[in-house]
């Protein structure tokens, strides 16, 4: 496949179908940016490059990766470079080939929704990771059943003495970033956190762009 690269705008989420065996890059651009992350499995062959071939029977699949089963089996709370991660059924969904960031990537905290910014006082309106990926995926044609625990890239939201869990700024620099391959066909979904509520996204407030690099 030749190298394709996108745009993720601050606040917005996409979707990018791999074949088993291709790589996905997600650079922090900024340094500064969480990026929510998802996989799901595809059931059947793709139709073209980038498209599946059975919308429909994607979303009833319900094989995604699964960051509690991965906690399990690879018995730690941090992904790093050469770990398998796996769905939901045991299976491997990708493989982390590469990472530049300091690593630690959060795998504890639900994706930002609605919810969460109204009990934070934003309003119902407010951009949302959950919303995100809903419409990520309605773009390929598809529907989720349910919002997965997303792994999210570049977050520090560290556990400390006692179990507490602290929200801090990313450790990550310009141009940091993660690869991943795929070991299945799947759906990569990613979403340009809007969080302003907690000090994630550079501390500011601030949500900004990423890239997305298909290689």
């Amino acid at each position: 496949m030749a190298e394709r690269r996108f745009t993720l705008a601050a606040r917005t989420g996409a979707a990018f179908a791999l074949r088993k065996g291709e790589r996905l890059r997600v650079i922090n651009s900024h340094g500064t940016q969480v990026v929510d992350t998802w996989a799901f499995a595809s059931p059947g062959a793709f139709a073209s490059p980038g498209a599946f071939a059975s919308p429909g029977a994607f979303a009833s699949s319900g094989e995604y990766l699964s960051l509690e089963h991965c906690r399990e089996v690879l018995q730690k709370l941090f992904f790093e470079t050469g770990d398998l991660l796996l769905t939901n059924l045991y299976r491997p969904i990708l493989t982390v080939t590469q990472d530049t960031s300091p690593g630690r990537h959060d795998t504890l905290i639900a994706a930002c929704s609605r919810l969460m910014y109204e009990r934070a006082g934003r309003g119902p309106d407010h951009a949302n990771c959950a919303d995100n990926l809903a419409g990520a995926l309605a773009a390929h044609g598809l529907r989720p059943a349910v919002t997965p625990s997303p792994w999210n890239l570049f977050m520090q939201a560290p556990v400390e003495p006692g179990g507490h869990i602290d929200f801090v700024r990313p450790l990550a620099k310009p141009g940091d970033y993660v690869e991943l391959r795929a070991e299945m066909d799947c759906l990569l979904a990613f979403s340009a956190c809007p969080d302003d509520v907690y000090p994630t996204n550079g501390g500011d407030g601030t949500p900004r762009d990423v890239e997305i690099h298909l290689i």
